[in-house]
């Protein structure tokens, strides 16, 4: 019983604050879902935890995340504490290998994000680009434009400058 009633208040909080817990997930995303994992682990395989204190422990789960997503919307410094943000692997025919070694990745990985996303060379791709959510961004050189969307991405070997 409690872990149904648990099941039911975990969905409704869930449904409440909205998709940004089911979107891709950022690390800080990642820790709040294996904590809430964990926690209804132990309501369902714990015969001492009761029912207000499993709804008190999602509650108060959910409503952190909340707290801090929030804070992460209006705060840049709370947006940079809690997400690694973008880093730029490759720009201009170049591989960015302190930002590669930093990620523990190599050119191969490069190559591989370049044929995920249909292209037979890295010479048809202006950037790739480590998103946050650990997924790989690729723009081709021929939708590069003016490199704007380049700007705020991490790149340890400087800035990119904008035209």
């Amino acid at each position: 019983m409690v872990g149904t009633f648990g099941y039911i208040w975990l969905v409704l909080l869930l449904r409440g604050t909205g998709p940004r817990n089911m979107a891709k997930m950022t690390p800080f995303d990642f820790v709040i879902t294996v904590t809430l994992g964990s926690a209804f682990g132990r309501v369902l395989t714990a015969s001492e935890v009761s029912l207000a204190e499993a709804l008190v422990t999602f509650t108060l789960l959910i409503a952190l995340q909340w707290v801090f997503a929030t804070g992460r919307a209006r705060w840049p410094a709370i947006a940079r504490l809690l997400d690694p943000g973008a880093t730029l692997l490759y720009h201009d025919g170049q591989p960015m290998e302190r930002a590669l070694r930093r990620h523990r990745m190599v050119e191969s990985d490069l190559h591989s994000a370049a044929r995920e996303k249909g292209f037979g060379s890295l010479d048809e791709v202006a950037a790739v680009i480590l998103q946050a959510d650990g997924t790989f961004a690729v723009i081709s050189t021929d939708k590069m434009g003016d490199g704007a969307s380049l700007r705020p991405v991490a790149a340890p070997e400087g800035s990119i400058s904008g035209g």
